[in-house]
This record gives structure tokens, C-alpha cells and sequence, in this order.
């Protein structure tokens, strides 16, 4: 995958046939990062758009509709959080988890809160890269119990 470039997992029906899946666009410029969300959402029945970094989300978010945005942090030709206000000021009513990998280089000094920050400028929920794939599903279960009027959600978090 090139750099700015926009991939969409093929369209699949849910199980009943009738529903359509909920879109969620990730978007990330650890191409590595982008599969493997991408393969465990496809697996979880989700629909899935990846966006190799926040020009091509923002190209994505101009032509596409979701139901649920996974944006990094910090992405090359963005400067750190203006990609969460961004994309959150894009879709307002469209959930946001912010993810961040970032390390400091001395533990011991204090350190500003990003995940924090990023929950003021718009995001529904935050995680601390290395997550695991139970965490975002978790995530991605809550936020769209809490966005949608009926509060129905796929038994997707059931894992094997």
C-alpha cells in the first residue's frame, strides 16, 4: 500500500442477510497496524475502510459514511492532535477512538496526558499502543452501544 492510499475491505452482508455491516475507517500510517485491525474487524463482521495516514482519511471521510472512526494520533503531515479535532469537527456525531504508540524518552520526567487531550478535542474513547485486539473490540462495542438510539449491538465481543 502506498503512502495516502485508502483500501476497503470488500462489502459483505452480516449474518442475517438484510443488515449491512458497520463501516468503521482506520486510520494509521503503520501499514502493519492497519492489517491487523483490519483482519481481526473483518473477522468480527465489521466493514472496514484503511486510510494510510490523515490526508487519506480525510479524502475517505469527504466520500464515504461510518459508523465508527479509528484515527492515530500522531501521523506524518499532521501535527499531533490536530488530526482528532479534524476528523471529530468532519463527523460529530461518528465515535472516535484515538490510539497513540507514543514513547518519551525518559519515563521519569512528567509527561503531558495525550490519550487525555485527545478525549477533549472530540474522542469517544483512547488506546495506549500495544493494545490488544479484545481492547478494541471492546472499545469499538461500547462506543457504538453508546451512539446508537436502540442500544442494540452485535454479539461481536463473544470471543472463541
Amino acid at each position: 500500500m502506498r503512502h495516502g492510499s485508502i483500501l476497503e475491505s470488500p462489502k459483505r452482508e452480516a449474518h442475517t442477510g438484510t443488515e449491512s455491516l458497520r463501516h468503521i475507517l482506520v486510520v494509521d500510517d503503520d501499514p502493519m497496524v492497519c492489517m491487523a485491525i483490519e483482519i481481526y474487524l473483518q473477522r468480527n463482521n465489521f466493514r472496514v475502510t484503511i486510510a494510510e495516514g490523515g490526508e487519506a482519511g480525510l479524502r475517505a471521510l469527504e466520500h464515504e459514511q461510518f459508523d465508527l472512526m479509528i484515527i492515530d494520533i500522531f501521523m506524518p503531515h499532521m501535527r499531533g492532535f490536530e488530526s482528532i479535532r479534524i476528523f471529530h469537527d468532519g463527523a460529530p456525531a461518528v465515535p472516535l477512538i484515538a490510539m497513540s504508540g507514543y514513547a518519551f524518552a525518559n519515563l521519569n520526567s512528567p509527561a503531558p496526558d495525550f490519550l487525555r487531550m485527545a478525549l477533549e478535542l472530540g474522542a469517544s474513547r483512547c488506546l495506549r499502543k500495544p493494545f490488544t485486539l479484545h481492547a478494541l473490540l471492546v472499545a469499538i462495542n461500547d462506543c457504538l452501544a453508546e451512539h446508537r438510539p436502540d442500544g442494540d449491538i452485535a454479539s461481536a465481543a463473544r470471543l472463541g
